[in-house]
């Protein structure tokens, strides 16, 4: 019995950890008996910081009577979603909205269990839901075009040929109506990509409207993306989704691969049919929005994973587009810091004329993992900071201050600053060397040199030389 009991116990335990929602378990002295992860991340503690000890002590700024957890024990009476406003041990505000319960055991209360759900959170993506309809209702009423596009294929400043090349076919392709797919690491611009089709489309007029799957718990992102009719849940309003909202524009889904599997066969279903149904209705809605896609993880890997649907992956695959990372766009690294100069001497009022050589050594070979993003930013701060005439590595944020140059095989030649002439060696030297370790393989040299295949097989035709070689 005693067996039965202790499994018992740890079954319990594991349905309770493994619940999508916050669980807190007091005893009749305050004290946390249960308290999953979900809880901790919701307070902004660690499990180690409320687990056996007084409730106080982890939130001081409750009371007997502000706490629900306390008052329901003293009342023994069941508080049903109720909002709780309170401060953790680190000074930061919670907000939840909770069902509070007596724990009974032989008609004696023993303590009490609380579900709380992240309120702050789900009020915060309410309201911005809220507030993108408003925009958009004005938008109709005022007889405008809803369309919040910022940037241009002008805005995607490169020199760099491939990069040119993708550029000029995003502009054939952008008449059409077919579904896009983006790759691209962080920080490479798949947004501000997306938006020069939009702006050359035919939908030019219409909405754009961007959402970061990533960002909206999954719980809500069907109602966001989809709309909810009324009734659906507790509270729950007729409302449009995003795909109703987009209509006649332009949809873009960013970081599709963290889209729930459950719901990539909807949004499948969507683009198959042309048509949406609001979650809790049986009707359904046409629409005519184009849907763009984007990920900062290779489609093949995705695919490998299952965070990507096959299916979903070949309906979007009409038109897809690879972005290069700025490590192979090294002759866009020093055009793009004299870009970024020019613009921050306008908006700061400097006159900066451009970088120190050891600066321009430093940019040429430190691999920008967080692409040109990152390199805005640095160049944000060294032109902030700044009081000479050019920036110099004093004037280096201090992560690239830290990072060493790499080995003297691949430093720059002294004996010449030509620097296309050095790019060249530059990327022969790392494709000679990839192709070398895989016996000519391209795919597997691809993957050393974590560049897409095409784009290995173009760096290898443009130094036609390796291919007498391999």
């Amino acid at each position: 019995m005693v067996q039965i009991a202790d499994m018992t116990k740890e079954v319990l335990s594991a349905i309770l950890k493994s619940i999508d929602e916050g669980i807190h378990a007091v005893n009749t002295e305050g004290k946390t008996i249960f308290y999953n992860k979900v809880a901790a991340k919701h307070d902004g503690l660690t499990i180690d910081e409320v687990l056996g000890r007084p409730l106080i002590e982890a939130f001081p700024s409750l009371t007997e009577n502000s706490s629900t957890l306390l008052r329901v024990i003293r009342t023994q009476k069941p508080i049903y979603n109720q909002t709780q406003v309170y401060v953790n041990k680190h000074g930061n505000r919670i907000e939840t909205m909770n069902t509070t319960l007596p724990i009974f055991v032989r008609n004696k209360v023993i303590g009490a269990v609380e579900i709380a759900k992240d309120y702050s959170r789900m009020k915060l993506l309410a309201e911005r839901l809220l507030e993108l309809q408003k925009g958009f209702s004005n938008i109709e009423k005022n007889g405008r075009p809803g369309t919040n596009v910022k940037y241009t294929f002008s805005d995607l400043m490169t020199v760099n040929p491939e990069f040119i090349r993708i550029k000029e076919e995003a502009m054939k392709l952008a008449k059409a109506d077919s579904p896009i797919l983006v790759y691209g690491e962080s920080g490479t611009g798949k947004e501000l990509f997306v938006q020069g089709i939009h702006e050359a489309s035919r939908r030019s007029d219409g909405p754009f409207i961007a959402q970061n799957c990533a960002a909206i718990p999954e719980t809500l992102l069907e109602s966001i993306l989809f709309g909810t009719a009324k009734g659906s849940y507790t509270g729950a309003i007729e409302r449009k989704g995003l795909f109703e909202l987009a209509d006649g524009g332009t949809l873009f889904l960013d970081e599709l691969h963290t889209m729930p599997i459950e719901l990539q066969a909807k949004l499948l279903r969507v683009l198959e049919e042309g048509t949406v149904r609001r979650v809790g209705s049986s009707h359904n809605i046409s629409i005519n929005v184009r849907v763009a896609a984007a990920m900062n993880e290779h489609p093949s890997q995705a695919l490998q994973e299952k965070k990507l649907r096959s299916d979903l992956y070949y309906r979007l695959n009409v038109f897809t587009f690879s972005l290069l990372p700025l490590r192979e766009r090294k002759d866009d690294i020093l055009f793009l810091t004299d870009y970024f100069i020019k613009m921050y001497n306008n908006d700061l009022r400097k006159a900066v004329s451009g970088i120190e050589r050891e600066v321009e050594i430093l940019f040429l070979q430190y691999p920008w993992p967080g692409n040109v993003r990152e390199l805005k930013h640095s160049l944000e701060y060294m032109m902030n900071v700044c009081e000479e005439e050019k920036l110099a590595f004093s004037d280096l944020p201090i992560m690239l201050k830290n990072k060493s140059l790499p080995s003297e095989e691949l430093q720059i030649s002294a004996e010449s600053l030509s620097l296309r002439k050095n790019i060249r060696n530059l990327e022969e030297k790392l494709i000679e060397s990839a192709l070398e370790k895989t016996g000519g393989n391209i795919n597997q040299a691809a993957k050393l040199l974590e560049v897409p295949r095409q784009t290995l097989q173009y760096k290898i035709n443009k130094y036609s030389d390796l291919l007498s070689e391999n």
